[in-house]
């Protein structure tokens, strides 16, 4: 097991959901895989969480990558984070992506937890993926 994979499907995750034009739509571009300083838009991605577990076998070094994605709006309802959610997952769930260290095997969404934030001001989805990746 290698974790050498892991900046590598950040950098894939992130250029793939930034670039898509149905995320764009939802999100205004704002996709982010750090937080700017200032505020904030009214909805945006966030790239979040990862765990990774070892997952060779004897074909080969690989590991299991499990991600979070956030959408984070300050509007008092679901639909417009979930339009932007169901346009991540779009992009995501079974996704074909080069890495530029190793091979991205497969890519699902694995759950989602939707929450209220900020005394029910606002709302947070967050969207878990599963990545199996082998290093080269």
């Amino acid at each position: 097991m290698s974790y050498a994979v892991s900046a590598a499907l950040q950098s894939a995750v992130f250029a793939a959901v930034s670039a898509d034009p149905d995320v764009g739509e939802a999100v205004g571009g704002a996709v982010y895989d750090a937080l700017p300083s200032g505020a904030l838009p009214s909805l945006y991605v966030s790239l979040g969480p990862e765990t990774v577990r070892a997952e060779s076998d004897k074909t080969g070094t690989g590991a299991a990558h499990r991600f979070v994605i956030s959408v984070v709006t300050d509007v008092p309802g679901f639909y417009a984070a979930k339009v932007a959610a169901g346009a991540v997952c779009d992009v995501l769930h079974d996704a074909e992506m080069a890495l530029s260290r190793g091979r991205l095997v497969s890519m699902k969404f694995d759950r989602a937890r939707a929450v209220m934030i900020d005394k029910g001001a606002g709302r947070r989805i967050d969207l878990t993926f599963r990545a199996r990746v082998e290093d080269d």
